[in-house]
């Protein structure tokens, strides 16, 4: 197995193990409790947002020129990243949410999952699929950061 496939194994691993714990309500009550306060719900989330914004460096790496030098490296970075993808957020929520919140958590982990079958583990040079991957993965996550952003507005317009 090549290195790169590696963090599709790990990404699917914790991402199945974020449906069990969900689906049949297994929480650490430590954690649960951790998540009700609001101090932390705030500092975990900002870890959770400068963590989607990370995954943002990519795309910067391969449209800034300087650092298209650097965009392999960065596409590992964010290959790994987006592999612990469901461990950030299960840090921040062990659960879905509702309403936008429910929303903005499917999109989260469609595109995690979408992530982890990139071109490089599916192995197909076809020039439609890639098109058509890189366009669904990029405008998932165009609409997560703006949910995103969403979300911190109303937790600090209403609290």
């Amino acid at each position: 197995m090549k290195f790169n496939q590696k963090s599709t194994i790990v990404g699917l691993i914790l991402l199945i193990v974020f449906f069990i714990q969900f689906f049949l309500k297994l929480e650490w009550t430590w954690l649960s409790n951790l998540q009700k306060e609001e101090m932390y719900k705030r500092w975990s989330g900002l870890a959770l947002a400068v963590f989607i914004t990370f995954q943002w460096v990519l795309t910067l790496s391969r449209v800034i020129k300087k650092y298209r030098r650097h965009a392999q490296t960065i596409a590992l970075l964010h290959k790994w990243a987006g592999a612990l993808s469901p461990l950030f957020f299960y840090v921040h929520s062990i659960g879905m949410g509702y309403g936008y919140l429910a929303l903005l958590s499917y999109l989260f982990f469609a595109n995690a999952l979408l992530g982890y079958f990139n071109l490089d583990v599916i192995k197909s040079t076809s020039e439609g699929l890639f098109k058509g991957w890189m366009i669904a993965h990029v405008a998932f996550s165009i609409i997560i950061t703006i949910m995103m952003f969403f979300h911190i507005t109303m937790v600090f317009y209403y609290k």
